[in-house]
Formats: C-alpha cells, structure tokens, sequence
C-alpha cells in the first residue's frame, strides 16, 4: 500500500483539474454534481455553510468550502429563525475552516484504544472491569469486555447527564451502569463505550485522552489543526455552532463558537472519549489515508495493518460500517465502506475497496439544533462511488 503523501487538485483550473482528477481514476462530471449539490445545501437550509472534500489514492479531487462559518448572533423561537449579526461579521466557510468534529472524535478514541492493544498495554478481550478506576469504588463486573465498548454492544444505555453532575461524579456514574441488554448480544449505540474506554485508556496508561491522540495521531501525522479546546486565536476560523438555550438545549450557554458543543464533554472539560476534538477536513484526509495505507502517511506509522483491518472490516471497532444512511452508494457491498457522523453536521467515508474518502463538514446546527438528516450525507457519497471509473 502506497504511504506517499496526499495532493490536491485545489490550485488547478478547470482543465487542469479534471485531467488530475481523471488521473486519480474518478470522472470529473460526478465530482462536478458533488460540488453542485453541496453549494445548494446552505440554501436549503441544511446548514449554514459545509466544507466537502474527496479523493481517491494520494489525490484530493475535490476541495470545496460553500456558506457561512459564522452568520447568527443567535436563535429567535418565537419567529423560528436565527438573528442575523452585522454582514460585516459573518465569516464565510473556508477549505481550511476548523470544525467541531462532535461524534467524530470517537474513531479518534478507537484508534488510540487498539494502538495500546498492540502494544500490549490492554487486552480487547479482558472485562473492562478489570481496568476500572478506583475512585469509582467497587465496580460490578457485568461481562462487559473493551471491544464490547469498541463496537457498541456493551448493552450500556445511550447518554447519561453527566453535565448535571460535579465533575468529580462522573467517573463513579460512568462505571455504576449497568447494562440493559445481555453484553455482546445486541447493537445499541452509546456515548458512555467510549466514555469508559477514555477512562480504561488513563488506568492502562497513566496518560489522558488528550495527550495519547496528540502523540500517538495528530502529532506523527502532522494534523496540525486537530485538537481539543483549540485557543482563542482559532476562532475566526472555526465554524460557529448552536445559540444553547433551554428548552431546545441541556445548558443556558449562548452562542457556541470556538468550544465544544457537546453538553457533557463541555462539563468535561472540553475533552472526551465521545466528543470535544475540533478539525479541518484536510487533517480528516490525512486520517483517512493513513488508515486506507494500512496505518501509514509519509515517514510516519501510527498502526499495524492488522490493526486497521480489525478498525475498518466489519462490524468496526469504533467505525460504523456499510451504513448506506449516510454512506449512500459508497456503502458497497457487504458493508465494506467504513466512518462515522457526528451531530454538529461532521462526516467521513472511507472504502477500503475502492480506496476512496469522502469528508463532509458542516454547521447544521448553527443556529439551532433541527433534524437535519443524511441525505445529503448519503448523496455526496453516491456522487464519489459513481465517479469511481
């Protein structure tokens, strides 16, 4: 598998482009219809504005930012619709623009959980109980195991409201659960499996979250512009999310811009194992290439390819597969495409078969949180598989 470095079509004209993108084997209509569809969403009222990158190999093919980082002051219930700042302070969405990742954030969380399984630091397979933290007190072992975490077969409810909760509670509530389903029996989706594998990850290796996915990830593959809690000078070019008020919201916050906008993670400390990473869609790329290399990029390796394998192949660990709701057609057959959504409007694609990646970034929920759905999601990935030649 090839480790060389990604390139883009983004500073080429229009001929120029396609002939690069014809190169990278992707026909040039397809990604055309692609780029169309996703300058219409803000219009539609998707989102605010959505950065859309794809490629295939080493070759960004597309690269395009539309809408708005930035448009509202905030949301008016009463008429349904965000108050509009000053023209003058809206931020326009840029390629390069920085993202709330939300949901994302757990690949991030798998991947730095199998990295300590190579090396022998935890065993996948061993009860999560056996590396439960001992300020939760006496821990039940309910035979949930890691990679019963890692795939979302714990049993272990959706959510907890961690942020009503001091800080000092949170790790005693994660590890009292109990499971509603027998473990390994049934797949029910939970932000608490990779809350509990960020709190295995801190037994197992005296390290926090943060620090394992910048030296083990972010900083090995240069992804500059992936972190947690970015600082202040990034603001103008992170992509605001909700106006947080209650009832539509758990928290009174106000404007979201530049923090996390999940509730838990923000009483968290902005860092988490479900969610709190901020990214661009070219640092997603570099993720995506690195892994359909075989957890490689450039000089650096971050994973064995047998790891990657048991990451992507189905069912994932951490990684949905073959989940045509947002992956559409580039799903393919028995499941074989491989990512996650996230709810502040984040997702990535990748197919191992085909050796694509698809990343879209936007702000649906800038200025409130709606239904937004994944059929654009889903139609942006249709749009790379049928360009595939």
């Amino acid at each position: 598998m090839a480790r060389t470095r990604l390139r883009s079509a983004a500073s080429l004209d229009g001929a120029a482009r396609r002939r690069f993108q014809e190169k990278a084997g992707l026909d040039g209509d397809h990604l055309a219809a692609l780029v169309g569809d996703a300058d219409a969403l803000p219009g539609s009222g998707w989102c605010a504005g959505a950065v859309v990158l794809a490629g295939r190999g080493p070759c960004v093919a597309v690269e395009h930012a539309t809408g708005w980082a930035l448009r509202y002051a905030a949301y008016d219930p009463g008429t349904g619709r965000g108050v509009e700042l000053p023209a003058d302070q809206w931020l326009p969405m840029r390629t390069d623009t920085v993202f709330d990742l939300a949901s994302l954030t757990k690949l991030f969380t798998a991947i730095a959980t199998v990295q300590q399984a190579e090396r022998g630091t935890l065993d996948l397979d061993a009860p999560a109980a056996l590396y439960a933290d001992p300020r939760a007190g006496l821990v039940t072992d309910h035979g949930i195991t890691v990679r019963h975490l890692l795939t979302h077969t714990s049993g272990l409810r959706a959510e907890l409201p961690l942020y009503e909760h001091n800080t000092a509670e949170h790790t005693a509530l994660l590890w009292s659960e109990k499971p509603l389903t027998e473990p390994g029996s049934t797949h029910l989706y939970s932000d608490l499996n990779p809350l509990l594998l960020e709190r295995i990850l801190w037994q197992a290796t005296g390290r926090p979250l943060d620090a394992l996915i910048r030296e083990g990830i972010t900083t090995p593959l240069g992804m500059e512009r992936t972190r947690f809690n970015p600082p202040r000078t990034w603001r103008p070019r992170i992509a605001a999310t909700e106006d947080q008020r209650r009832p539509w919201a758990k928290l009174n916050r106000g404007l979201v811009h530049g923090r996390v906008h999940d509730e838990n993670a923000y009483a968290m400390g902005g860092a988490a194992g479900h969610a709190g990473l901020f990214s661009t869609a070219r640092d997603l790329a570099v993720l995506c290439r690195t892994l359909l290399s075989g957890g490689a990029y450039g000089p650096a390796r971050i994973l064995a390819p047998s790891s990657v394998t048991m990451l992507l192949a189905p069912p994932g660990l951490g990684f949905q597969t073959g989940a045509e709701w947002f992956m559409g057609e580039l799903a393919g057959p028995a499941g074989r495409a491989a990512g996650h959504t996230g709810f502040t409007g984040t997702s990535l694609v990748l197919d191992p078969v085909t050796d694509t990646f698809l990343v879209l970034l936007a702000n649906t929920v800038h200025p409130v949180r709606h239904p937004a759905g994944s059929a654009p999601r889903a139609l942006a990935a249709t749009h790379l598989a049928r360009a595939v030649r």
